[in-house]
């Protein structure tokens, strides 16, 4: 199989069309018409609910060729399982897990020419997306629902690679008490693009937000989970019922835990206890984990210990035994790769 002429080694974080991607409509009760199409194109009714009431969700997981020339998937039933939480809140139908992993290893498959060899640092992000395609005027469910992967060649999604990040605390909730931070909805990513584009603006990378009900204790960012490791090396996890349960970060955990021997906590993160951290990584399926050297507070700058010139190093243990896995050059737990060609 041809690989696609492309400078692979330089690869930035945006859409490119490839030849195929998968799409499947849902209409009176059941999934019809599921198949790989080669239209870019949705040809959608001005009404639809999609455009009025935002009902819509994604997913996002990465394909991989490994040493020995294989195409993989990392962990594609968590996120079938993750859009169907999110799908359950949002009063859209459920993909079901088996279809959604079928679906993904067609799409990529049919677009194998488009993964990047191994050792270019790219990869093949995979987008799922649903969103209410029926036509709704009155505030309620659509009445039909459209739902689609396509799939892009990617190469690292913060510009500088691994580089020390800069992020600062925004004045901004991420998610309302009660709402819809846990899970991937469309509208959690549009109401968060003022204050990313105010952080760019400002030279940071990201913004840190905090827990929405006191504004003291640590969430995300705009579009990363967070994570620290503290002087004695242990993994602190934020814990919060309005964190995305990033898939990435769940991963990091267990690799941290039963990989490297670390303790693992996951608990409340006051603002204030950063300072005592030796290290901070924003983690996720874009980024794999990308480290953090500063966070900006109206009270002062946290310099973390790690510095803003590299990553530190339980950070660097964390992400090279991943991306090690995901490039089958470590063995893996079981169920985490799906080959697919």
């Amino acid at each position: 199989m041809q690989k696609k002429n492309l400078d692979w080694e330089h690869l930035g974080f945006g859409y490119t069309p490839t030849d195929y991607r998968w799409q499947a409509e849902f209409e009176d009760g059941a999934w019809v018409r599921e198949g790989l199409v080669t239209d870019p194109q949705l040809h959608l009714t001005e009404a639809a609910c999609v455009f009025h009431y935002s009902q819509s969700c994604f997913e996002g997981l990465k394909a991989y060729t490994t040493k020995d020339g294989h195409i993989v998937t990392f962990r594609p039933d968590m996120n079938a399982e993750r859009m169907i939480n999110t799908c359950r809140r949002l009063e859209m139908p459920e993909y079901p897990k088996e279809k959604f992993v079928n679906a993904v290893i067609e799409t990529v498959r049919a677009n194998a020419a488009w993964v990047p060899p191994f050792g270019t640092g790219a990869s093949l992000y995979i987008r799922p997306v649903m969103i209410g395609s029926g036509p709704q005027i009155g505030v309620a469910p659509a009445p039909s629902y459209t739902f689609r992967i396509f799939v892009m060649p990617v190469g690292s999604y913060f510009k500088g690679g691994i580089k020390p990040l800069k992020l600062r605390v925004s004045d901004y909730d991420r998610a309302a008490p009660h709402g819809t931070g846990h899970i991937k909805a469309g509208l959690n990513y549009a109401m968060s693009l003022y204050p990313t584009m105010e952080a760019h603006r400002e030279g940071f990378a990201e913004n840190l937000y905090l827990d929405p009900a006191t504004r003291t204790y640590v969430e995300e960012t705009g579009g990363a989970n967070v994570i620290f490791v503290d002087k004695d090396n242990n993994l602190i996890v934020p814990k919060s019922d309005s964190i995305l349960p990033s898939i990435t970060r769940r991963s990091l955990i267990y690799v941290g835990e039963h990989y490297l021997g670390l303790k693992v906590i996951e608990r409340r993160v006051a603002l204030e206890e950063i300072r005592d951290f030796k290290e901070a990584a924003l983690c996720g399926t874009a980024a794999v984990l990308a480290p953090v050297g500063e966070i900006h507070t109206k009270a002062g700058v946290i310099a973390l210990p790690s510095g803003m010139e590299k990553i530190g190093e339980i950070s660097a243990k964390l992400r090279e035994t991943l991306t090690g896995i995901q490039a089958c050059e470590i063995e893996a737990p079981e169920g985490w790769i799906r080959k697919i060609c």
